[in-house]
């Protein structure tokens, strides 16, 4: 099952690690990490960046990637929407309206600093 979290993959990068699907994303930053000879001669899939392919194997790999799909089904759906279904579709939230003025908070001035907890620290430690 390719939803199994538990289920072992072989990493890209040296052959004799396995790693459990869920912490795969993970194993892949530090194993490129620790060899970064080996990572150079690797590409990354456009599709999915848990592809790592030679570098010569990429194109061929584009072709045949199961995960293009995906992106080509978004692409296709996205372009039978109308511009206003895409916009609707898309995220409408704005930040609300900012009261806070620091500029003008600066050049007023405080009378007093405020430093926090400074009065605290000084009646614990103040000798009794």
């Amino acid at each position: 099952d390719m939803l199994d979290p538990e289920r072992l993959i072989q990493c890209p990068l040296v052959k004799n690690h396995w790693i459990r699907a869920r912490r795969f994303p993970y194993h892949l930053v530090k194993c490129k990490e620790s060899n970064p000879e080996i990572a150079k001669k690797l590409a990354t899939c456009p599709f999915n960046a848990r592809h790592l392919v030679p570098q010569a194997d990429l194109s061929d790999h584009i072709m045949k990637c199961n995960d293009k799909a995906f992106v080509e089904q978004d692409v296709v759906s996205r372009s039978c929407e109308s511009p206003q279904e895409q916009l609707n579709n898309g995220s409408t939230w704005q930040a609300p309206p900012c009261a806070e003025d620091w500029e003008t908070d600066l050049l007023e001035g405080s009378e007093s600093t405020f430093v926090w907890a400074s009065l605290h620290y000084s009646e614990q430690n103040s000798p009794s």
